[in-house]
């Protein structure tokens, strides 16, 4: 194992124990990938995070025969949509799929996230959108969310939960992060009425200015709300 293939291993771990600190998540239910070169490295199925160590992250090789895997033990039972996902986006690093409570609401009335915040600039379009129902770990459930992800870096899962994309683990998290706060934000604004949405020209702007600021987080430069 190289150092750096040690400090992604590493680096999903450490996602993983974040992810219910953070609120995004319950119990095992979420996992994680990243790109290692020729191979996809993804959290095992039904590991404790608190008992997950890096040599138990599975590896999955991007050619060869669909599934295959290696490791002391199986890969998640999500792992077709985190491979599709990053074989068919090279422009990706990462995959976070997580049931935080406010994502999970909406994907549970199938309901879409508009542009109701100037964030959503981070998600590559006017909306996230929630792909359709299809039993988890399914080959269906994988080409719904290939679809809905097309052109964004997020999505809803019909009664399920949602993922983000990130070029880096990093930038997975942060989406995730965002994709719930947007989400909470989103949900109370229906309790008084429902949000007033911005104009495609609003957040075209918003995705401009993007390029020319970034928050500092554990010393790598990111994209995030201006204060």
């Amino acid at each position: 194992m190289t150092k750096d293939e040690k400090k992604l291993r590493e680096g999903i771990v450490s996602a993983c124990r974040s992810m219910n600190t953070l609120g995004i998540n319950q119990g095992t239910s979420g996992n994680i990938s990243v790109r290692c070169g020729d191979k996809m490295l993804i959290s095992p199925s039904a590991t404790p995070y608190d008992a997950m160590e890096p040599e138990m992250i599975a590896e999955m090789p991007f050619d060869g025969e669909y599934g295959a895997w290696s490791g002391p033990l199986k890969p998640s039972t999500e792992w077709r949509f985190h491979f599709d996902i990053l074989k068919g986006r090279p422009d990706m690093g990462a995959v976070v799929h997580a049931h935080p409570t406010y994502c999970t609401t909406l994907a549970i009335a199938r309901r879409e996230i508009p542009a109701c915040h100037y964030m959503m600039a981070a998600f590559g379009g006017m909306t996230v959108p929630c792909a359709g129902y299809a039993r988890f770990g399914s080959e269906e459930l994988s080409r719904l969310a290939l679809d809905a992800l097309d052109g964004r870096t997020a999505c809803l899962l019909a009664n399920h939960g949602m993922i983000a994309m990130g070029e880096t683990l990093d930038k997975a998290m942060w989406r995730a992060v965002e994709l719930e706060t947007i989400a909470r934000q989103y949900y109370l604004s229906l309790m008084i009425g429902g949000p007033v949405l911005l104009s495609d020209a609003e957040i075209a702007e918003t995705a401009a200015a993007f390029g020319s600021y970034g928050v500092q987080v554990d010393g790598k430069a990111r994209t995030g709300r201006k204060q």
